[in-house]
């Protein structure tokens, strides 16, 4: 009875963790709502997130049933927010959220049910990290298995584009099944239908939500390998006889190699044209014929270069971003995250502020160039350009993406593509002359592109990061240590924007032997 009386005498406490747009506040809501039907006092408070995916808005609730209220003759003081170590669940819409909770110590071991989806919508700092700044989903599902009472995981969003629903809706089932909470399922649902909107979808999101919470949730394997590509047939016909040289090219490289040059053929057929997947081809099989003498079947540079090089030759550019925005697969994904009825019409406002540097990459090269030598100029035609609203749901505004789009026929002939190819070729060119001598420090050389990536300031800190590792490959070709340096420069370099760690690792380098 002591411990019954103790139990009642504190709130329950929930934490929602979740990104704009999907449905926190409506979330919210409905818990009060239900509380209050099933004889609890409801508190609930948020704290506001921020724009571009760098934050989720937060909610804390707590319930406490009015009943011990009354007994106690009075009202039970409930915080404001979530308090270290004292809160019941934690509830995240996204599974890096859910870190998040735990890194500001929100989920105790003894104490916390973490209700999570174990899909990703990746944040600002994963898309402009150098190299590869997403968070490795298989390791933080083990964190969060090991540091809460209990883990209930699975993907909401998935299931709630399943029933064309919302993961509001989801997550309500996820709390129902669960039973963390102790209201009765019938309050949950009556809440979803009180709504009045898409009730049908949203109680079947829900039931099935609720139905597979009660079972403990799909947690994904750990460490899980995903299944290599199968190389598909030879096409047949005359109308595919262009591809069909690629494909017999990919399948003249050593197995291991195949998946990533198949996908990289792919890609940049998609970005340009069947001409440039066979450029892609020939510089791999220049990496590929070095690499042949070693006989260890092990093709470590020849897959790390597969990989580098497909990214490296699909640069973005502003003739790419254009081509992405103005492709149906996209109006339709932009449909489907707002969960538009067919004869709904959506609105689609592009938000574009290209610098001066981007206008120049994408003229002829020649006129491209004198514009970077005119500061004058470009400061003014910047100033013209930028920060424009385009509506590409309608029609002037689509054309004039879709023209923009149009001008990758004449990429090859543009500033940047002349300066990427240059930066491309030196890199082959020193993996060539490193691979006889040094093959470790040509693996690392080729590991290093992983630093250049996206566009604009993203792609500039990549590049002059990606530039003083480069600028070491003399110095460095010397030692027979020099890959294990190496090694230490690229995590140097991937440790802050601003190069400080990168410099105090140049800084203790060992001077070259003598």
């Amino acid at each position: 009875m002591a411990q019954n009386t103790a139990q009642a005498a504190r709130p329950i406490t929930l934490t929602i963790a979740a990104l704009g747009g999907q449905g926190g506040g409506v979330l919210a809501d409905w818990l009060v709502e239900i509380a209050e039907a099933e004889g609890y006092l409801a508190q609930s408070t948020s704290v506001p997130g921020v724009a571009q995916r760098t934050g989720a808005t937060l909610y804390y609730l707590e319930f406490f049933p009015q009943a011990a209220a009354q007994s106690a003759g009075r009202d039970p003081v409930m915080a404001l927010m979530p308090v270290p170590g004292d809160v019941d669940c934690v509830v995240a819409s996204e599974l890096v959220e859910a870190g998040r909770a735990l890194q500001r110590g929100l989920i105790d071991p003894a104490r916390t049910t973490v209700i999570a989806s174990s899909h990703r919508a990746y944040s600002i700092a994963e898309k402009s990290a150098l190299g590869q700044g997403a968070t490795d989903p298989a390791a933080l599902t083990q964190l969060l298995r090991e540091q809460s009472r209990r883990l209930v995981l699975f993907d909401m969003d998935a299931l709630a584009q399943r029933h064309r629903s919302v993961i509001s809706s989801v997550i309500l089932g996820a709390l129902c099944g669960s039973g963390v909470l102790p209201f009765r399922k019938h309050a949950f649902a009556a809440a979803v239908s009180a709504s009045g909107i898409a009730v049908q979808t949203n109680l079947a999101a829900f039931e099935d939500a609720c139905q597979l919470a009660a079972r403990g949730g799909s947690v994904p394997e750990a460490g899980a390998a995903p299944a290599r590509p199968e190389l598909p047939p030879v096409p047949e016909r005359a109308v595919v006889q262009r591809l069909q040289p690629l494909l017999e090219a990919v399948r003249r490289l050593p197995s291991p190699v195949q998946p990533l040059a198949l996908a990289g053929v792919r890609r940049m057929i998609d970005y340009q044209d069947p001409d440039y997947a066979g450029l892609y081809l020939r510089r791999l099989e220049r990496i590929v014929t070095l690499e042949a003498v070693h006989q260890d079947e092990a093709w470590v540079l020849s897959e790390h270069v597969a990989r580098a090089l497909a990214l490296w030759m699909t640069f973005e550019d502003t003739i790419r971003v254009a081509d992405l925005k103005t492709r149906a697969a996209r109006l339709e994904r932009v449909r489907t995250d707002v969960r538009a009825a067919p004869e709904q019409i959506v609105g689609i406002t592009e938000f574009l502020s290209p610098r001066a540097q981007e206008i120049a990459d994408t003229l002829p090269a020649a006129l491209g160039g004198w514009l970077q030598r005119s500061p004058r100029v470009a400061d003014r035609l910047a100033r013209l350009a930028g920060g424009r609203r385009i509506r590409s749901d309608r029609l002037s505004g689509f054309l004039l993406l879709y023209t923009l789009a149009g001008l990758r026929r004449w990429r090859r002939a543009t500033l940047r593509y002349r300066q990427e190819n240059a930066r491309i070729e030196a890199w082959l060119q020193a993996l060539q002359g490193l691979a006889p001598q040094n093959r470790p420090l040509a693996i690392e050389l080729a590991r290093a592109q992983r630093l250049i990536k996206g566009y604009g300031d993203t792609h500039e800190r990549g590049w002059r990061h990606f530039s003083v590792l480069f600028a070491q490959i003399e110095r460095l070709g010397a030692r027979p240590d020099g890959a294990a340096l190496m090694a230490r420069l690229h995590t140097a370099a991937l440790a802050d924007e601003e190069g400080v760690a990168l410099a105090r690792e140049l800084a203790a380098l060992p001077a070259a032997p003598a």
